[in-house]
């Protein structure tokens, strides 16, 4: 004969805790929400709240994890983690990883690596740092990479190549460029892009 047991009257089991926040997702959603809001609006006009209100997060949270607006900011600026991805392939196959790589982020990520740089016209002062930032750490880190005469300018001209077809995609969002598979588009755009990187 199986016995019930029951808890003694008056303890009650404990509410289960609240799912733990991963900070590191949490933060890269700040980072997100930071970015689509400088892609559309001055620096100078964007609050903590507005960040906090499209992250799904609270404005402490986000002081929390980034000190202040300027610091955060001072993130969303820098393009060193964003380049590192998008330059991590030997030069030769490097055009078609360029162009897959900033595709993806779109369709994947909902984040364009280097496509903010296209703001910088109406971020003022705040311009001059995501310019500065741009060339050191994209156009010049590439600029390092290749061999051959006039590496500086092929490398601006590659950078300007992607940055076209990211304007087309995620600004314009031609209707037959975003129903084409991204292979297709890659199989068709890195040859352009490559054609500046190989000497």
């Amino acid at each position: 004969m199986s016995t019930v047991t029951t808890p003694h009257p008056g303890l009650t089991t404990p509410p289960a805790a609240p799912p733990r926040r991963d900070a590191e997702a949490t933060k890269a959603a700040i980072l997100l929400a930071a970015r689509h809001l400088l892609a559309r609006h001055a620096h100078a006009d964007i609050t903590l709240k507005a960040v906090a209100d499209r992250a799904g997060v609270s404005a402490p949270l986000i002081l929390k994890y980034f000190g202040n607006k300027d610091a955060l900011f001072a993130r969303v600026m820098s393009f060193e983690s964003d380049a590192e991805a998008l330059l991590d392939a030997p030069v030769e196959d490097l055009g078609r990883h360029m162009v897959r790589h900033l595709l993806e982020g779109q369709t994947q990520r909902g984040a364009d690596p280097i496509l903010r740089i296209v703001f910088a016209p109406i971020q003022g002062e705040q311009g001059d740092i995501l310019r500065t930032n741009f060339r050191a750490q994209v156009s010049d880190r590439l600029a390092e990479r290749l061999s051959g005469p006039q590496a500086g300018l092929r490398a601006e001209l590659a950078v300007s190549t992607l940055l076209g077809l990211g304007v087309m995609y995620g600004i314009a969002r031609g209707t037959r460029l975003r129903a084409t598979a991204i292979e297709d588009i890659v199989d068709r755009y890195a040859p352009t892009v490559q054609a500046q990187l190989t000497p």
